[in-house]
């Protein structure tokens, strides 16, 4: 290298260590004049596990037709020789044709009083009741409480009960055969209270026991006739929205707050809703 070169390539390192590059960091000086590999792509993340799949909700498994005409004739039976509130309950208890019995941990009858002129009838237990043994004590149970109380009204002077008698697993929507196989005994229920006024709370009572098809939103509000062939008259029934519903939707207490000024004016004044007014 002759001098001159070797003065500048001295004064370049030099600069260089001024600058703070002091440290060599490859083993080897690179070669800028020649080519480099292309820098390599990182490799995209793994794609995420596939999520454990529920296990699915015990279902009843299908049975045969005959077995379910069988079914409700044992149903319809036992109701009918039931001729009492305390010989309904053991008519339930000893009752087989229903799946959710299986998977249920307390029979769910009434609570309330059973000389009260309301009969408030719900869908079905929830935990808390099937744990209890009793309807409507767990959230949803205490909004309906608080609910009675602004009209004047507590258990003492209702009656309460729902339309399944044992809970759904995992509150799940009952089926047409598990509602189908409790009704007898749901229909004897009512006959044997004789309440003056019912009060459906939720969809599927009301459409059950009306025998329509609207939701809830179009059934409530309006009182129509409960008719059955075990009654002397038909009983003036009001749908309403289910208390669970409302802890749901809150907004939607305005609408069950008008219901139940229904359902006062018509206890207080102790008129027939049903009744035409005269001309």
């Amino acid at each position: 290298m002759m001098t001159g070169e070797r003065d500048q390539a001295l004064s370049a390192l030099q600069w260089l260590i001024e600058q703070g590059a002091d440290e060599a960091i490859e083993p080897a000086p690179i070669d800028r004049t020649r080519a480099q590999p292309a820098p390599q792509k990182a490799k995209p993340p793994p794609p995420p596990a596939p999520k454990r799949p529920e296990p699915p909700l015990w279902e009843p498994p299908p049975t045969p037709l005959e077995s379910t005409e069988e079914t409700l004739g044992t149903a319809r039976h036992l109701a009918a020789e039931a001729d009492s509130l305390e010989a309904l309950k053991a008519a339930l208890d000893a009752f087989e044709g229903c799946a959710l019995k299986q998977t249920a941990t307390n029979l769910v009858f009434a609570d309330g009083n059973p000389e009260a002129k309301i009969m408030m009838l719900g869908e079905g237990p929830g935990a808390e009741e099937d744990r209890q043994g009793l309807p409507f004590v767990g959230a949803s149970g205490q909004l309906l409480d608080r609910m009675l109380h602004h009209i004047g009204l507590d258990r003492s002077s209702v009656y309460i009960s729902n339309i399944l008698f044992w809970r759904p697993p995992g509150n799940r929507t009952p089926t047409a055969g598990e509602i189908a196989a409790c009704l007898p005994f749901v229909e004897r229920h009512i006959e044997l209270v004789a309440p003056d006024y019912l009060v459906l709370l939720g969809g599927t009572p009301a459409k059950t026991l009306l025998a329509r098809s609207e939701g809830i939103l179009r059934l409530r509000g309006r009182w129509r006739p409960y008719q059955h062939p075990g009654l002397a008259r038909p009983i003036p029934a009001l749908p309403t929205l289910h208390p669970a519903y409302l802890l749901r939707q809150p907004a939607q207490k305005r609408l069950a707050w008008r219901d139940l000024l229904s359902l006062q004016q018509a206890r207080l004044s102790g008129t027939d809703p049903l009744a035409k007014p005269a001309p």
